[in-house]
């Protein structure tokens, strides 16, 4: 990796730690201010956060064709204006219609820049140094959201619209932190792979098309493993497991906050020390070691309903839960992206970024409605059954696709040192000569 290229790759981590930080100030109290501040119901603020969730799913099977002609660096700048138009949008919109309208052009800003960014990520990268580059940008984004959500606990208050203001006034000013230090970006012009990881340009016939990728078995299967990772795991965070541990376990809306401070911490306490573990071990074998994770803290979350009454055994079993799936999260972080990459041909990098992105967002919105609906029927012990068994699958589906995958694409460190990474093609607006 040259010089320019690190440098690059800080300039791109560090504003994106930045717009987390940002987002940390609103996501943890967007449904209260829509629903209480803004005094637009419980209902309104549903919508809010479904209209998220629409249009990302608008935008992503687009974006990535785009990203592919047009290059990632004019997508995330285009994209970090609209999210904060989109933020500031929501400070100030008192109406229903406003509210969702902003939530619509912050969600689609915030779907273009995500697989944008990883595009970038590769692009400053090596198939030796991508793990830990996208390792890096995992702890960052996590630290900044967690950072960022206690200080705007601190500037909050719900008797008062302005201070809400305030902070989606700072979360758009980030945002635009982003597109800035993005925009500032110098990137040596480097050739595309001579013998790319994988080979498959012939094999896709050098498409970028839906068709294509569909036609990628491998690409399908870490797809399919990636929608059951999010929907065991972060698809329920917020409806079935936070339902789970008020109404089963009994513990108080405050604890639970503790145990989502404790997924943070053992995410930005383990990160590195898991990067050193995993990243010379086979990557399908991680993943599959994450399943077994995830089942350990499903098991242990519904521990928390066999002793009735003991609150205590409650707050322990859920904060453990809480804590394995950060666990897992971290362990995943230097893995799974690095892999969409590296099975992605040079010509198509945007889409099979944008694709995996859409798996996710597919994930994020089944989830917590299949979890919610469990929780609200009060199957709480079939819950916890789909959970392990969704766990179990990742471990068993993580073992498939390791089948699938060659000895480079499986553990990255086996790849040929120094190889070229995939950079915008001759006629792309984002080519750009040396660092600034």
């Amino acid at each position: 990796m040259t010089t320019a290229m690190g440098a690059a790759l800080r300039r791109i981590q560090l504003g994106n730690a930045l717009s987390a930080f940002g987002n940390g100030f609103t996501v943890p109290f967007l449904f209260v201010y829509v629903a209480q501040v803004r005094d637009l119901g419980a209902n309104t603020a549903g919508m809010v956060l479904a209209t998220f969730a629409v249009a990302a799913l608008a935008v992503l099977p687009f974006i990535g064709r785009v990203i592919d002609r047009r290059g990632p660096l004019s997508v995330v700048v285009v994209g970090a204006v609209a999210a904060a138009v989109g933020s500031m949008g929501l400070g100030l919109a008192a109406s229903e219609p406003l509210v969702i309208a902003a939530a619509g052009v912050l969600g689609a800003g915030i779907a273009a820049i995500q697989p944008a960014l990883a595009t970038l990520i590769v692009w400053c990268s090596t198939p030796i140094t991508r793990s830990r580059a996208f390792a890096t940008q995992f702890f960052l984004g996590n630290l900044g959201l967690g950072v960022g959500g206690l200080f705007g606990g601190l500037l909050v208050d719900t008797s008062a619209a302005s201070s809400f203001v305030r902070l989606f006034a700072i979360d758009a000013v980030m945002f635009l932190v982003l597109g800035a230090a993005v925009a500032t970006v110098r990137l040596e012009r480097t050739p595309v792979f001579d013998d790319p990881v994988p080979t498959v340009d012939e094999r896709l016939g050098g498409s970028g098309s839906w068709r294509a990728l569909l036609g990628h078995r491998a690409m399908v299967q870490l797809c399919v493993l990636g929608f059951v990772m999010f929907f065991a795991c972060y698809g329920q965070f917020e409806s079935g497991l936070s339902a789970f541990a008020v109404d089963v376990a009994r513990i108080s809306p405050s604890m639970l906050g503790i145990a989502l401070a404790a997924n943070t911490a053992a995410i930005v306490l383990a990160q590195f020390v898991v990067l050193k573990m995993v990243e010379r071990r086979r990557r399908s074998r991680v993943m599959a070691l994450v399943g077994l994770v995830w089942t350990v803290a499903w098991c242990a979350a519904g521990t928390a309903g066999l002793i009735p009454g003991s609150q205590a055994v409650g707050v322990t079993a859920i904060i453990s839960a809480y804590a394995l799936f950060g666990l897992g999260e971290a362990m995943l972080s230097p893995t799974v992206a690095p892999l969409v990459a590296d099975l992605a041909p040079p010509s198509a990098l945007g889409q099979y970024n944008s694709a995996f992105a859409l798996v996710k967002q597919l994930a994020l919105a089944v989830g917590p409605a299949v979890g919610g609906l469990m929780a609200g029927a009060g199957l709480y012990g079939a819950y916890i059954a789909t959970l392990v068994v969704c766990s179990l699958g990742i471990t068993a589906l993580a073992l498939m696709l390791g089948r699938r995958l060659t000895a480079e694409q499986d553990n990255p460190l086996r790849a040929v040192t120094g190889a070229a990474v995939p950079a915008p093609r001759a006629a792309s607006s984002d080519e750009v000569t040396t660092a600034a």
